[in-house]
């Protein structure tokens, strides 16, 4: 068993994670045990849960739910984790953490750069899981907010929308974002000509490496020669700032 459920007290209110609305959670883990018991951990907490034990049986959940995130496991049968969230990070802007028993630097920046908003490794502690779906969920604008939201940011010929979390080229052509790089465009496009740290950046990445990640992925997106950016630009020992001249809509 790689998932790892400490005792604790039983408490009456729910988590402070999830007592703003329901969420509805995919879990997609090939092990019935390990699934179950992550289900039972969140719905204790507040969240809806529903669960699929491949790809294609998540497809099938997709097809007909309205889902909020995706909790992936790598290691399925058929078609691996990395391959779900490439796809799905093509076709829709659903956030994803990922999980798997696979340690190693690499495919935890190999998951990130498919578009995984969060990476976790097992053994884990759930609450750690808890933690971490709470703040992809945290960086998600809300439907109710989304539908007041009619702001544009446009520079350079790219369009970034508020209301449909999308970025768009000069050739009207959609550029795909994971939601820790919409989060961190957005806030670069508040407030252009600032220098932000890294600390003030992990509202949409969690770490300081997962900040460094979003902002190369995001030169590699938004970039002319992301070998030697000019839109986003590294401060030395203070930050990033973003120095495009930007317009609101």
């Amino acid at each position: 068993m790689c998932l790892y459920i400490p005792d604790e007290p039983r408490r009456t209110e729910k988590s402070a994670l999830t007592t703003i609305d329901p969420r509805h959670l995919l879990v997609v883990e090939d092990d019935e045990d390990i699934r179950t018991l992550i289900a039972k951990y969140l719905v204790d907490h507040g969240f809806t849960v529903t669960l699929a034990g491949s790809g294609r049986e998540m497809d099938k959940i997709l097809a007909g739910e309205k889902v909020d995130l995706v909790v992936l496991d790598v290691n399925l049968p058929g078609e691996d984790g990395f391959s779900i969230c490439l796809r799905l990070r093509n076709v829709n802007r659903l956030p994803v953490v990922m999980v798997t028993s696979r340690g190693e630097e690499m495919d935890r920046i190999l998951g990130i750069e498919l578009g995984a908003d969060d990476y976790l490794v097992k053994p884990f502690i759930p609450r750690e899981l808890l933690a971490r779906i709470g703040a992809v969920l945290r960086r998600s604008i809300p439907e109710q907010e989304a539908e007041k939201a009619t702001e544009k940011y446009c520079f350079e010929g790219f369009v970034l929308e508020l209301l449909t979390r999308r970025l768009s080229r000069p050739s009207g052509a959609r550029v795909i974002l994971t939601s820790a790089e919409f989060e961190t465009l957005l806030t670069l496009c508040q407030r252009p000509g600032r220098v932000f740290s890294r600390d003030q950046l992990k509202s949409a990445a969690t770490t300081d490496r997962s900040v460094d990640i979003t902002v190369s992925r995001l030169r590699q997106k938004i970039e002319k020669d992301p070998r030697d950016p000019v839109l986003i630009q590294t401060v030395r020992t203070a930050g990033y700032v973003f120095s495009a001249k930007v317009t609101s809509q």
